[in-house]
This record gives C-alpha cells, sequence and structure tokens, in this order.
C-alpha cells in the first residue's frame, strides 16, 4: 500500500485562469511558463511543467500537494467536478509555484526528479467563474488536489 511522503497546503494566485508549478532551476526549461500554454485545458504538461486552467479569472485557489511513494488510493466521480492524470518528467525534483510572477512556495518531489504520474482534480469550480464575474476576487472558493508519485517502469 502506497504511503503520503509529503502534503502541502498553498494559497496559490490565480491569474489570467492559470497558474503552473515547474522546475524551480527554470532556465533549462525549453518551454518556460506560461509559454505555449493552452487556454480552456484543464492540464497542460510539457517537459518541467505542469499548467492549471481554472474556472476563475483572478483569485485566491487552495491547492493540497500531496507527494506519495506510490498509486494513491482512487477517487470518486464525485469527489472533483473535473480531474486529470498526466505523466511529468522533472530533471531536478523541485517544482516551485507560478502565476503572474513566481511564487515563494516550492513542491519537493523524491529524489533528483525523473518521471511522475501526476493527478489533478479541482472542485469549486462553477462557484469560482460565478463569483470572480459577479463579486471580484475570492479566496479558497476554487479547491484543487494534485498528488505526484513515481511512473512504475
Amino acid at each position: 500500500m502506497a504511503q503520503l511522503v509529503r502534503r502541502q497546503e498553498l494559497r496559490v494566485r490565480v491569474a489570467y485562469h492559470s497558474f503552473a508549478l515547474q522546475e524551480s532551476d527554470d532556465a533549462s526549461l525549453a518551454v518556460p511558463y506560461p509559454d505555449e500554454s493552452e487556454f480552456g485545458k484543464f492540464l497542460n504538461v510539457f517537459p518541467g511543467r505542469l499548467d492549471f486552467y481554472s474556472a476563475g479569472h483572478t483569485h485566491t485557489a487552495a491547492v493540497t500537494v500531496e507527494v506519495w511513494d506510490g498509486l494513491p488510493g482512487a477517487w470518486t466521480e464525485a469527489e472533483w467536478e473535473q480531474q486529470e492524470e498526466v505523466v511529468l518528467e522533472t530533471a531536478g525534483g523541485e517544482l516551485a509555484v507560478w502565476s503572474m510572477q513566481r511564487a515563494d512556495d516550492v513542491v519537493r518531489l523524491e529524489g533528483a526528479g525523473g518521471r511522475w504520474r501526476v493527478r489533478a482534480g479541482a472542485a469549486g469550480r462553477a462557484e469560482v467563474e460565478r463569483m470572480t464575474e459577479d463579486v471580484g476576487t475570492v479566496d479558497g472558493v476554487e479547491r484543487w488536489l494534485v498528488q505526484f508519485w513515481p511512473e512504475q517502469e
């Protein structure tokens, strides 16, 4: 049974419907954030980078990041309005949080990088879309869970 290695609770500033996790040492990235991100696509994946599409234009999202040593338990469809699973290739194993600029938060994966499975789910999307249009900037309405575990070859 897989074990949870690390859990982080982040407050991520979303701008123009997006935020990203990308290599902390981004100098070697072929495509740094936000270049080539596909607007409206829930989860964009590039070497060393994940872009997340938010339902709200400008707000603060509650993002939980979990690092596991193996495949975590399955999710039920009812938990998340939207979810997706991808593979991320990372060289350094440390991902910085990005929106309009780099934030202070980093996500540390185990080891020096490699191939990681990533499962992302989001809830509160319909509500944050409505509230950012009607009210303006809101905090914690949209919630994300992003899980990482090593890809088994």
